[in-house]
């Protein structure tokens, strides 16, 4: 192998850490019964990603713990493996039991990786939870790490054969591109001991250089954002039958503030591949990106950054030479847009479709609205599926004509359908952050209904009350609340503080560009008001947002992310 494709010199201390782990086991076992310390120590504070689980505390009453000459109180968020975001009505029922019973905050979260999390499991629960899903056919494995993540599906309601033919794919990659080890079983549900022999032919001993994310994505409904992924395949139907896809490799969007070495970027498109070779090409982006990523310097370890450094067709040519094919010429498709169609829709099977709107994914009964019992109560009589959609929204999907009233009654009565909410609301994301996420710099969850309600109050000023902005907000730059993918993106920066980058588009195919940094919140209303004032005035025939800041010259659009994002 030509060593201008491997990055030398002293290897990140996760490299040795997952190297030392014995196939991810540590000794998260031991860890896991020493009752001194709510946490996990040393290694295993990493390892536990692994198995799905991210170590947080409650930052709220951090200083007051320590006041107290207390550890920060200890907890997991564990975010659950679900392949393209299908749960059935028995295993919601189940994992609501458990968020009510056995959490600290008693919700659910739907999140933008198109599965659910349970925040806040103390220590002495966490070996029930994983059995408890485990007993309703669910796990955890690989949703955090550097391994393939959860594998994402556009949700899809209406051409259901479509739909299902790309969700067993997301199936298939997913359980492809697991990692092999019996680490999970061994540590949570006590399975059988294996001693040595262990192998991961795809993964490799120590794994992927950093985390991998990747998508099955069913134009024109970019409802996934494949520009955020590392791994996308596009389906290619012909007379409604899938026939193969179009591979897209090397987007993401996390970044360092400071660090302008690091950047969001675009996934190139590498061409088409039939289906029978699919799992083929798959294995051979994530074994070229295992093999040639940075183990040096992790935030430049991500994919992105590999086809920038060694060439997007050196990359895509040892993809080929591995998956044993020629990529052919792409297919065409296109992408018209990326949100979810919140309401009824009927599919072509004659079953009907509800999908509900969840503002931040957050399922908690609150005193106006029972969205958690809610959900629980439709469960209790659903007779299809429910999809958790990549934009934390909530499908109940498969519902016969006479179900329909009592489903849409129930979703009344608890809040799930509220008629008031604008066009805005419904095109606004944000990430956790506060009080949970260890890495927030800035509120987004609980800043975004605020901001929501500010930016529909200047959209009515200017007389676009029907109109919307893409808004996304994150409590850092990691990139979970898909920000730089946003027409207008706030990254936190500091307690009240973020950037405002500008210029994504309605279709997701397109970067923001820095406009502000390190402004207040009453500093973005205010210059929010401006922009909207002169995309008011000034805007072509049903233009967007984002292509006006363009346009107008407000921002510069970002082509090429290593040459124009920090220009």
């Amino acid at each position: 192998m030509s060593s201008d494709l491997i990055v030398e010199g002293k290897l990140s201390d996760n490299e040795r850490l997952k190297r030392e782990s014995n196939f991810l086991r540590g000794t998260i076992e031991a860890d896991l019964s020493d009752r001194i310390t709510g946490g996990f120590t040393a290694d295993n504070f990493q390892l536990i990603r692994f198995h799905g689980m991210y170590q947080q505390d409650d930052r709220d009453i951090r200083a007051e713990r320590t006041k107290q000459k207390l550890e920060p109180l200890h907890n997991v968020m564990l975010r659950a493996r679900m392949p393209g975001g299908i749960i059935q009505p028995k295993q919601w029922l189940a994992i609501d039991k458990f968020a009510t019973e056995h959490t600290m905050y008693g919700s659910i979260r739907l999140t933008t990786r198109q599965t659910f999390q349970f925040h806040g499991v103390l220590k002495p629960n966490i070996k029930l939870m994983h059995q408890t899903l485990n007993s309703i056919g669910i796990d955890s494995i690989a949703t955090a790490g550097d391994v393939n993540r959860n594998v994402l599906c556009t949700s899809n309601p209406v051409e259901s054969e479509l739909h299902q033919e790309a969700y067993e794919w997301a199936t298939k990659i997913s359980e492809h591109l697991l990692p092999k080890t019996r680490a999970y079983a061994e540590i949570w549900l006590d399975g059988e001991k294996v001693e040595g022999g262990e192998e991961e032919p795809i993964l490799g001993s120590n794994y992927l250089p950093r985390k991998f994310k990747t998508t099955v994505v069913i134009p024109p409904h970019n409802d996934i954002d494949v520009h955020a992924n590392d791994l996308n395949f596009v389906a290619i139907a012909d007379n409604g039958k899938l026939v193969g896809f179009n591979v897209l490799v090397g987007g993401g969007l996390a970044m360092t503030h400071g660090d302008k070495s690091t950047y969001p970027r675009r996934a190139d498109d590498f061409g088409f591949v039939p289906l029978d070779k699919t799992l083929d090409v798959a294995a051979a982006v994530v074994t070229t990106q295992r093999d040639w990523g940075n183990r040096v310097n992790r935030k430049n370890a991500k994919t992105k950054y590999t086809l920038d450094r060694v060439g997007s067709d050196t990359f895509k040519q040892e993809v080929e030479k591995r998956a044993g094919i020629n990529f052919e010429a792409s297919r065409p498709y296109e992408f018209t847009s990326r949100g979810d169609r919140i309401g009824w829709v009927e599919g072509i099977d004659g079953k009907y479709h509800l999908t509900v709107f969840i503002e931040n994914g957050r399922l908690l009964d609150y005193p106006e609205k029972a969205l958690k019992t809610g959900v629980a109560k439709i469960a209790e009589i659903h007779k299809g599926d429910f999809r958790m959609t990549a934009n934390q929204n909530l499908v109940i999907a498969g519902v016969a004509a006479k179900d329909k009233a009592k489903i849409e009654k129930l979703a009344r009565e608890h809040g799930l359908i509220d008629d008031s909410h604008s066009s805005q609301r419904l095109n606004s994301m944000a990430c956790v952050a506060f009080p949970t996420c260890p890495l927030a710099m800035a509120e987004a969850e609980r800043y975004l209904p605020g901001l929501v309600d500010d930016v529909e109050q200047l959209l009515a000023k200017h007389a676009m009350n029907d109109e919307h902005i893409i808004l996304r907000v994150t409590g850092c730059p990691n990139g979970c609340g898909r920000a730089m993918l946003a027409e207008a993106g706030l990254v936190g920066k500091g307690p009240g503080k973020y950037n405002l980058y500008l210029g994504g588009n309605q279709s997701g195919t397109r970067i923001p560009k820095l406009y502000l940094e390190g402004i207040g919140e009453q500093e973005i209303l205010s210059e929010l008001d401006g922009l909207i004032a002169r995309w008011a005035k000034e805007r072509e025939q049903d233009e967007a947002f984002g292509d006006f800041v363009i346009r107008a010259g407000i921002v510069a659009e970002v082509k090429v992310s290593v040459r124009d994002f920090h220009d």
